[in-house]
Formats: structure tokens, sequence, C-alpha cells
């Protein structure tokens, strides 16, 4: 498919390790669909996450919002004709960002909602940090879809909250961290979770399929997919996630 007829990707990043992986998930997913080096064009852009976490840890949503269109704004001027975010905690601004930005949006929640319906979840729980799963950023997009939203117990999410923002975004992962993961989703699955969203972008480089309890929603490697197929279909046509054949 030549350039001209795909859709240019906007990434707009918050912390590096769940960003890059979801740029390298439209990178290499791309050749599975394309051909050998073959993807969509992407472009990235970052505000420092010192910023974002100032703003953050205020509860300032506003102030986040704007991080997020000043990225926009960048992307759109780059050329990029949609948006993505791979960052689940500041979507609690995309209401003010969806409003006000220069380019239409995939929502990560509501990618990861679609997911969770075609594989007949109905009752998942969600990880991330402790401002996300305090938010209704994911109860808000499973509920028109019927689905049950749980959350880690509140010592729980200080722990997952810790490890995320001392440990994950910083590149480091711990078998110790691991393992508290999997007791945290042991726990959800005996509260009646049949699925869990790993809805902090950087858990995906912690623990999968392989080593959870649950099936896991991986959030970033989901996002990316819709994006790629997003960019590759046409205005008539909608092409679901699950056409790479992955879970």
């Amino acid at each position: 498919m030549p350039q001209s007829v795909r859709r240019h990707i906007g990434i707009v990043a918050c912390s590096a390790e769940g960003a890059a992986l979801c740029y390298r998930t439209i990178c290499l997913e791309g050749t599975q669909l394309l051909g050998p080096h073959d993807h969509p064009q992407v472009s990235m852009h970052t505000h420092p996450l010192a910023d974002y976490m100032h703003h953050i840890e205020r509860g300032d949503w506003t102030a986040v919002a704007q991080l997020m269109l000043s990225s926009a704004r960048k992307l759109a001027a780059a050329g990029a004709e949609f948006l993505i975010c791979p960052d689940n905690t500041i979507h609690q601004a995309f209401a003010s960002v969806r409003a006000e930005s220069p380019l239409p949006w995939l929502h990560i929640a509501e990618v990861v909602a679609d997911e969770a319906v075609r594989r007949g979840f109905r009752s998942v729980g969600v990880t991330g940090t402790r401002s996300l799963v305090e938010s209704r950023v994911y109860s808000e997009a499973f509920a028109p879809r019927a689905i049950d939203c749980l959350a880690p117990e509140q010592d729980e999410r200080i722990e997952i909250d810790r490890i995320i923002f001392q440990q994950l975004v910083n590149a480091i992962f711990t078998a110790e961290s691991r393992t508290h993961l999997q007791r945290v989703i042991a726990h959800l699955q005996q509260r009646g979770a049949s699925a869990v969203v790993l809805g902090c972008t950087e858990l995906p480089l912690l623990i999968d399929d392989s080593s959870s309890p649950l099936p896991t929603l991986d959030s970033t490697r989901l996002l990316a997919r819709a994006a790629l197929h997003r960019s590759l279909a046409s205005d008539s046509v909608q092409v679901s996630t699950a056409a790479t054949g992955k879970p």
C-alpha cells in the first residue's frame, strides 16, 4: 500500500518506556501486514514526564490537557492525521483534549474495552497507577459495553503505584515486582475477574499472558494495533484490531 493512502500516526507520549513499546509495536507489526521494513509514517512528541507529574500530583487535569494539546498541535503541524496517547493515567484529561484537539483520537480505554467484548470478558480487573484505578477512565469505557470493572485493594494500589513510578518508568523490572503483581491479579481473579487490564503502559514489560494468573489486556499493544489498522483502513471500512491474529 503506498504511503500516500496510509494515515500518518501521531503519538502523544508521556513516559518513555510505554511510548517506546507503542512505537515499536506499530513498526514491527506493520511489517507483518505490509512487508519487510514497511509501516505507516509515525511522529511522536512528548513533554518531560516531570511536567506531567507536577500537574498529576496536584490533580490539575486542565493543565495535563494543555500539555497533551500542545503535543497534538505539534504533531498536526508535522503531518499526523490522527492521534494516540500510550498513557492511561493522563486519559483523565481526555474529555477536554478531545473537545479542543486539532485532530481525531483513539481512546486507549475504549480500544481495550472493545477487545474485552471481542474476547467475551464481562468482569475485568484494572491495574495501573493509583490515580488511574481510582478514576473513571475504565469504568466509563466499560459501562456501555456491560463489562464490570474491578480495582485492586487500596494497599495493592499503593504498591503498584510505587513500582510504576520508582521502577517501571525508569526501565527497572524486578522479579519481586512481578511476584507482587501476580498476587494482585490472583486476588482480582478470586473476586471474579476473568481478565486483567495492564493499564500502565509499562506493565506489559513486567508481566504478560505467560506469567499472569489471568488473561491480560495489554493496553499498550492494543492501542498500537488499533492505530496501525486505523492508518491502513479506508474511510468506509472498519478494520478490527483482531486482524493481526493476536489476542
